[in-house]
């Protein structure tokens, strides 16, 4: 299949290309060994994930006196 650039540095999908991956909005592109790579990303709202990260650390028993006392070593002077 070919893929023409236009002065614009725009690319149509070929229409099988983009049948194949019907749910994809946006594609991280590489350039990787003289090739472009096109990678389907799914784009997640920020609270969703942030629910996600609150709910794993839930199951771990984390809490937030953990998170403070992470925050204090990680920030401490070092020798």
């Amino acid at each position: 299949m070919l893929a023409k650039k236009t002065s614009k540095n725009q690319i149509t999908l070929p229409k099988p290309v983009a049948e194949a991956f019907p749910d994809a909005q946006y594609f991280d592109v590489r350039v990787q060994n003289n090739k472009i790579l096109l990678m389907p990303v799914r784009i997640a709202p920020a609270e969703s994930v942030l629910d996600g990260v609150r709910e794993k650390m839930k199951k771990l028993g984390i809490t937030p006196k953990d998170i403070s006392g992470a925050i204090r070593w990680a920030r401490r002077k070092r020798k």
